[in-house]
């Protein structure tokens, strides 16, 4: 067995506190007796990460006021005199120094080797708010914030169930963080969540800032462009996910919270799609998937009809296409290429920039710069328009993170298009066809469930049906309980 890390002897025990305090400045150490006994006892936190008025109100005023009798225990302490519920257990104490500088406080007294940290870490958070990322019409307009313990406080609003698990463990070997595990324990294939557990236990960085490094390290493939893991900082997406029987994972002092398996029609589905009545929401999702291949092909498809097959294009058409490019220097890869860089520049630098001027910048700098490029001979309109209509389709897409994909893939398909025409532009669809058949996202075929074929699950893919008529969950998440409706 280890040797206990305080021995009972107070002076003993304050010179190791003491040794703290000499290399941690922000340490407060705080001595008084124990009620009427004569026994010394010590309050250490940090300051400006505990709660202080906490400490004076509940614990301090508590621990000074009493007449105890003794010998004193660390049970009657805990269980007579802390009126409080935020303690911690055994095993956490032997990193005490670790959990007092993340704001706990610990309490030393004379004649006990075991020191009882409690939870005082100062609240400093950001009330709760609607998704900056994910904007609704309709909806609730509530989204997670960086504290644990609101984001699965959120989750358990979502209704009275017993049967929402989430369990929680640390992660990270020099700086330690709380990650949450969510899913429904009568829902959820078990070896799902065996298998989120065991690829989050394998994490061994020092330090995981936010769920994006988990996203990296859990998905099936990380050399696919496309992401196999979603984020999302809805609690209203996040439960619908759980009752499908998929799992989430949240992760202490970031918003986005991660869902499990993903598949590719996810990233083109919104909540507001479950909101509205079908038909129109049916209308607005398959616009969703056209503009995703608009966004992803239009600019190549426009250089390879210039540049390769321009016979395919309608005569009119192609006199007023060869006239607004007279005295354009650069072929149609090159004034594309141009062209797609500085819109993606733009849009970066409205990201960058201050929210009052950012989306003002977007506008007014892609208006000049396609006007005074067309003025310059540069581009030629037809290119603005192909160029501004890819941006606009690229914005319908509802998963940012896929938005981007598309935006980074868009430029591979215009350099197939570059070299071999349109069968340039159909070998790299082949390609990314070929690539998404192959990929899984925890065990679940990426393109579910169009490929592999299951007609009962089409249901909730192109088309939304009715819901009086969805009354099964998802066959390819295998759930415990199928039947959604009874």
């Amino acid at each position: 067995m280890n040797a206990p890390i305080f021995t009972g002897n107070y002076d003993l025990d304050m010179e190791k506190v003491r040794k703290g305090l000499e290399i941690h400045s922000d340490l407060q150490c705080r001595q008084f007796l124990l009620g009427v006994t004569p026994l010394r006892a010590a309050l250490v936190f940090v300051d400006g990460l505990s709660d202080k008025e906490f400490i004076d109100r509940n614990l301090i005023r508590e621990l000074m006021k009493g007449e105890y009798e003794l010998p004193v225990t660390t049970d009657f302490i805990q269980n007579r005199i802390l009126s409080i519920g935020r303690l911690l257990q055994d095993a956490a104490k032997e990193q005490w120094l670790a959990k007092v500088l993340f704001g706990y406080t610990m309490l030393l007294v004379e004649g006990l080797c075991e020191p009882i940290l409690i939870d005082t870490v100062l609240g400093g958070k950001r009330d709760l708010q609607e998704p900056e990322t994910e904007g609704l019409v309709r909806g609730p307009r509530i989204g997670f914030n960086e504290v644990l313990a609101d984001n699965t406080a959120l989750l358990r609003r979502s209704g009275e169930t017993d049967t929402l698990v989430i369990t929680k463990r640390t992660i990270g070997i020099r700086s330690r963080k709380l990650v949450a595990i969510a899913y429904f324990s009568d829902i959820v294939e078990p070896n799902l969540v065996q298998e989120v557990e065991r690829r989050i236990s394998k994490i061994d960085l020092d330090h995981l800032p936010e769920s994006g490094y988990i996203e990296q390290l859990i998905e099936d493939d990380p050399l696919s462009p496309f992401q196999q893991v979603q984020n999302t900082e809805r609690p209203d997406k996040v439960i619908a996910a759980l009752l499908e029987g998929r799992v989430a994972i949240l992760l202490d002092g970031t918003p986005f919270v991660l869902i499990v398996p993903t598949t590719f029609s996810m990233l083109l589905q919104s909540p507001e799609d479950y909101y509205d009545r079908w038909l129109p929401v049916s209308f607005i999702r398959l616009l969703r998937f056209i503009a995703v291949g608009v966004a992803l092909l239009l600019p190549s498809i426009y250089i390879s009809f210039i540049s390769f097959h321009p016979g395919l294009i309608p005569t009119k058409l192609v006199i007023s296409i060869m006239h607004t490019r007279n005295g354009v220097p650069f072929p149609a890869y090159i004034e594309a290429i141009v062209m797609e860089v500085a819109i993606e520049i733009l849009r970066e630098a409205g990201l960058r920039l201050p929210k009052p001027i950012g989306p003002a910048m977007g506008i007014v700098g892609g208006l000049i710069i396609g006007e005074a490029s067309v003025q310059a001979g540069i581009v030629s309109p037809i290119l603005v328009i192909v160029v501004a209509g890819t941006a606009v389709t690229s914005f319908t897409i509802p998963a940012y993170s896929a938005g981007i994909t598309f935006r980074f893939l868009r430029f591979f398909a215009m350099m197939s298009a570059a070299l071999f025409g349109l069968y340039g532009v159909l070998m790299f669809l082949l390609l990314i066809a070929s690539h998404l058949v192959r990929l899984k996202s925890f065990g679940v075929p990426y393109l579910s469930p169009a490929i592999p074929y299951r007609i009962s699950d089409w249901k909730d893919l192109l088309f939304r049906l009715p819901i009086g008529y969805m009354k099964r969950r998802p066959e390819m998440l295998k759930s415990l309980d199928v039947i959604r409706k009874k």
